[in-house]
Protein backbone atom coordinates (compact mmCIF):
# COMPACT_ATOMS: atom_id res chain seq x y z
CA UNK A 1 0.00 0.00 0.00
CA UNK A 2 1.44 3.45 -1.03
CA UNK A 3 1.20 5.88 1.83
CA UNK A 4 1.45 9.70 1.05
CA UNK A 5 1.39 12.14 4.49
CA UNK A 6 0.92 15.64 2.73
CA UNK A 7 -0.04 19.14 4.43
CA UNK A 8 -3.76 20.23 4.73
CA UNK A 9 -4.95 21.93 1.55
CA UNK A 10 -8.30 23.56 1.00
CA UNK A 11 -9.65 20.36 -1.03
CA UNK A 12 -9.12 18.16 1.77
CA UNK A 13 -11.01 19.89 4.09
CA UNK A 14 -14.65 18.35 4.20
CA UNK A 15 -13.21 15.24 3.88
CA UNK A 16 -10.54 15.58 7.15
CA UNK A 17 -14.26 17.07 8.47
CA UNK A 18 -15.98 14.21 7.73
CA UNK A 19 -13.59 12.02 9.08
CA UNK A 20 -13.14 13.74 12.52
CA UNK A 21 -16.95 13.54 13.15
CA UNK A 22 -17.39 10.15 11.96
CA UNK A 23 -14.80 9.20 14.06
CA UNK A 24 -15.33 11.00 16.96
CA UNK A 25 -18.84 9.71 17.13
CA UNK A 26 -17.57 6.55 16.68
CA UNK A 27 -15.86 6.72 19.87
CA UNK A 28 -18.29 9.26 22.02
CA UNK A 29 -16.64 12.01 21.03
CA UNK A 30 -19.62 14.30 20.63
CA UNK A 31 -20.97 17.55 22.17
CA UNK A 32 -19.01 20.29 23.87
CA UNK A 33 -15.92 19.29 25.40
CA UNK A 34 -14.68 17.43 22.29
CA UNK A 35 -12.00 17.90 19.43
CA UNK A 36 -14.88 17.05 16.58
CA UNK A 37 -17.24 19.96 17.64
CA UNK A 38 -13.93 22.77 17.23
CA UNK A 39 -15.08 25.33 15.03
CA UNK A 40 -11.83 24.82 13.11
CA UNK A 41 -12.61 21.61 12.06
CA UNK A 42 -14.91 22.63 9.24
CA UNK A 43 -12.26 24.89 7.74
CA UNK A 44 -8.79 23.02 8.86
CA UNK A 45 -6.72 24.27 6.24
CA UNK A 46 -7.46 27.74 7.06
CA UNK A 47 -6.81 27.26 10.65
CA UNK A 48 -3.66 25.88 10.46
CA UNK A 49 -2.49 28.54 8.13
CA UNK A 50 -3.18 31.26 10.03
CA UNK A 51 -1.17 29.98 13.29
CA UNK A 52 2.52 30.41 13.80
CA UNK A 53 4.62 26.94 14.27
CA UNK A 54 1.31 24.35 13.38
CA UNK A 55 0.64 21.93 10.75
CA UNK A 56 -1.96 20.21 9.90
CA UNK A 57 -1.16 16.69 7.46
CA UNK A 58 -3.34 14.18 5.72
CA UNK A 59 -3.04 10.52 5.18
CA UNK A 60 -3.55 9.86 1.56
CA UNK A 61 -3.28 5.85 1.46
CA UNK A 62 -3.67 4.47 -2.47
CA UNK A 63 -4.54 8.45 -3.19
CA UNK A 64 -7.52 8.76 -0.92
CA UNK A 65 -8.05 10.74 2.27
CA UNK A 66 -7.73 8.25 5.23
CA UNK A 67 -7.28 10.65 8.26
CA UNK A 68 -5.63 13.52 9.35
CA UNK A 69 -3.70 14.82 12.18
CA UNK A 70 -1.80 18.13 13.22
CA UNK A 71 0.78 19.89 15.85
CA UNK A 72 -0.15 23.35 17.00
CA UNK A 73 0.99 25.32 19.73
CA UNK A 74 -0.52 24.70 23.74
CA UNK A 75 -1.78 26.99 25.59
CA UNK A 76 0.25 29.90 24.45
CA UNK A 77 3.27 27.74 25.30
CA UNK A 78 6.48 28.24 23.47
CA UNK A 79 8.12 24.84 23.97
CA UNK A 80 5.27 22.87 24.20
CA UNK A 81 2.49 21.48 21.36
CA UNK A 82 -0.29 19.50 21.47
CA UNK A 83 -0.88 16.80 18.96
CA UNK A 84 -4.28 17.39 18.12
CA UNK A 85 -7.05 15.47 15.69
CA UNK A 86 -5.67 12.76 14.97
CA UNK A 87 -8.26 11.08 13.43
CA UNK A 88 -8.12 7.36 10.90
CA UNK A 89 -10.91 5.94 9.05
CA UNK A 90 -11.60 2.76 10.68
CA UNK A 91 -10.30 0.62 7.24
CA UNK A 92 -6.79 2.20 7.51
CA UNK A 93 -6.15 1.45 11.20
CA UNK A 94 -3.63 -1.31 11.97
CA UNK A 95 -1.69 -0.73 8.72
CA UNK A 96 0.95 1.92 9.94
CA UNK A 97 -1.04 4.31 8.92
CA UNK A 98 -1.27 5.83 12.86
CA UNK A 99 2.49 5.87 13.61
CA UNK A 100 4.13 6.98 10.29
CA UNK A 101 1.69 10.09 11.20
CA UNK A 102 2.16 10.73 14.33
CA UNK A 103 6.20 10.45 14.02
CA UNK A 104 5.11 12.72 10.74
CA UNK A 105 3.16 15.70 13.57
CA UNK A 106 6.17 14.94 15.88
CA UNK A 107 9.35 15.24 13.89
CA UNK A 108 7.40 18.67 12.65
CA UNK A 109 6.90 19.67 16.05
CA UNK A 110 11.17 18.91 17.26
CA UNK A 111 11.73 21.20 13.62
CA UNK A 112 9.65 23.69 15.19
CA UNK A 113 11.66 23.51 18.74
CA UNK A 114 9.18 22.34 20.41
CA UNK A 115 10.60 20.80 23.80
CA UNK A 116 7.08 18.92 24.90
CA UNK A 117 3.97 17.46 23.34
CA UNK A 118 0.63 17.00 25.04
CA UNK A 119 -2.43 15.25 24.10
CA UNK A 120 -5.65 14.11 25.29
CA UNK A 121 -7.60 11.36 24.49
CA UNK A 122 -10.62 9.08 25.27
CA UNK A 123 -9.72 5.72 27.21
CA UNK A 124 -12.35 4.26 24.73
CA UNK A 125 -9.17 4.88 21.90
CA UNK A 126 -7.15 1.98 22.86
CA UNK A 127 -5.28 1.31 20.04
CA UNK A 128 -4.50 5.26 20.27
CA UNK A 129 -3.02 5.20 23.45
CA UNK A 130 -0.95 1.73 23.25
CA UNK A 131 0.54 3.75 20.29
CA UNK A 132 1.09 7.07 21.77
CA UNK A 133 2.60 4.41 24.78
CA UNK A 134 5.45 3.24 22.39
CA UNK A 135 6.21 6.28 20.42
CA UNK A 136 7.03 7.59 24.14
CA UNK A 137 3.85 9.52 25.65
CA UNK A 138 3.55 8.89 29.09
CA UNK A 139 0.13 9.09 30.99
CA UNK A 140 -0.66 11.78 33.06
CA UNK A 141 -2.89 12.10 36.46
CA UNK A 142 -5.32 15.23 34.95
CA UNK A 143 -4.99 17.61 31.95
CA UNK A 144 -2.42 20.32 31.53
CA UNK A 145 -3.98 23.75 32.18
CA UNK A 146 -5.23 25.39 29.31
CA UNK A 147 -6.84 22.13 27.68
CA UNK A 148 -9.94 22.54 25.80
CA UNK A 149 -11.12 19.50 25.36
CA UNK A 150 -13.03 18.73 29.11
CA UNK A 151 -14.74 15.99 27.50
CA UNK A 152 -11.56 13.38 27.90
CA UNK A 153 -10.22 11.23 30.23
CA UNK A 154 -6.95 10.41 28.82
CA UNK A 155 -3.84 12.82 29.10
CA UNK A 156 -0.04 12.20 27.71
CA UNK A 157 3.15 14.25 27.53
CA UNK A 158 6.39 13.31 25.50
CA UNK A 159 9.53 14.90 25.75
CA UNK A 160 10.98 15.82 22.30
CA UNK A 161 14.53 15.89 23.07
Amino acid sequence: MTLKIVPIRPEFDAEICQIIQSVGAEFGAIGEGFGPSDAEVLAMSQHYREQDRSAYFVALLEGKVVGGGGIAPFAGHTDLCELKKLFLLPTSRGHGVGRALSEHCLNFAKQQGYAKCYLDTLSSMTQAIKLYQQLGFEHLTQPMAGTEHNGCDVWMLKSLN
